[in-house]
C-alpha cells in the first residue's frame, strides 16, 4: 500500500505491463489537482459579470460580443499562466515513451499536458492559448508576446478578427479531433478514463467505442461516474496520486 493507502492490483499491473496499444482520456479532474478552476460553479452560478459560465463561453455570445469573450478568456489565462503540471500529467507523458501505440486525449484547455511533455495531443475542446481566425481559420500562439496578432486579436493574413481557439456552448469538437481519438480508442488494448464525470459528449462516448472493440476499460477517479459500470476496473483516487503507482 502506497500513496495514502492507494494500491493497484497485480491483475491491473500485469495488464498495464503487457499492453501495446493505449488510450487515455482526461477530464478537469486532472487540471483541477494542479489548481486550475473549472469556472463552471453550481448550475447557473454566476462566474463572470453576473453570467453563468455556459453564457459568457457560448457560442451567442461570441457573435454578440467578441470584446467580451476576449477579456473573459484574457482573465482565464491569467488565473492558469504560472499553474504547474502536477504528477498525473508528469506520469502521462512517461506512459508515452512507455507504449508502442499511446494516444492521449483530452477535454482541457489548459495545455499541462504539453508542458509536461506530452505530444501529439489530441485537444477535443481547443486550447485556451491559442487563437484562431473567424476568416480564413489561420491559427496564433497566444505565447508569442512578439506577434502583433497576439497584442491585437487581428490576423496578419487577412486582417479579420481572431476568436479563442476553444470549443464554446453551441459548437461541436473540431473536425477531425473526435474521429482520430475513436480510432485509437477503437484499436486499443487498454483504456484509461481520468478525471472526468464522463457526462460530456462526444468525449464521453470514447471508453464506450473502446468497450465495444473489446479494450479493458480502466477508471480512475475519486469517486463514481455514470460510466463507472461500464468500466472493468475502477481506481478510486486522484489521479496524481493513482497513474504514478502504474509505472
Amino acid at each position: 500500500m502506497t500513496n495514502q493507502g492507494l494500491s493497484i492490483s497485480a491483475a491491473l499491473r500485469k495488464r498495464f505491463a503487457e499492453a501495446r496499444r493505449v488510450v487515455v482520456l482526461t477530464g478537469a479532474g486532472v487540471s483541477a489537482e494542479s489548481g486550475v478552476p473549472t469556472f463552471r460553479g453550481g448550475g447557473q452560478s454566476a462566474v463572470w459579470k453576473g453570467m453563468p459560465f455556459d453564457k459568457i463561453s457560448s457560442a451567442a455570445m461570441l457573435e454578440r460580443n467578441l470584446a467580451e469573450v476576449w477579456e473573459w478568456f484574457d482573465y482565464r489565462r491569467g488565473v492558469i499562466e504560472k499553474i504547474e503540471p502536477n504528477a498525473a500529467h508528469r506520469a502521462l507523458a512517461r506512459w508515452q515513451e512507455r507504449f508502442e501505440d499511446f494516444t492521449l486525449v483530452t477535454q482541457n484547455v489548459d495545455g499541462l499536458h504539453q508542458a509536461a511533455g506530452s505530444r501529439d495531443v489530441i485537444e477535443l475542446h481547443g486550447n485556451l492559448w491559442r487563437a484562431r481566425c473567424m476568416s480564413c481559420r489561420r491559427k496564433y500562439d497566444l505565447r508569442d508576446r512578439e506577434s502583433e496578432a497576439s497584442r491585437t486579436y487581428a490576423c496578419a493574413d487577412c486582417g479579420s478578427y481572431l476568436r479563442p481557439d476553444v470549443v464554446l456552448f453551441g459548437e461541436i469538437v473540431p473536425g477531425g479531433a473526435f474521429e482520430r481519438a475513436a480510432a485509437a480508442a477503437a484499436r486499443c488494448e487498454l483504456c484509461f478514463v481520468v478525471g472526468t464525470s464522463a457526462l460530456v459528449y462526444p468525449a464521453a462516448g470514447l471508453p464506450e467505442v473502446a468497450k465495444a472493440a473489446g479494450a479493458y476499460v480502466i477508471e480512475v477517479n475519486p469517486e463514481r461516474t455514470p460510466l463507472s459500470d461500464l468500466c472493468d476496473a475502477c481506481v478510486q483516487g486522484k489521479a496524481g496520486e493513482v497513474l504514478p503507482l502504474f509505472c
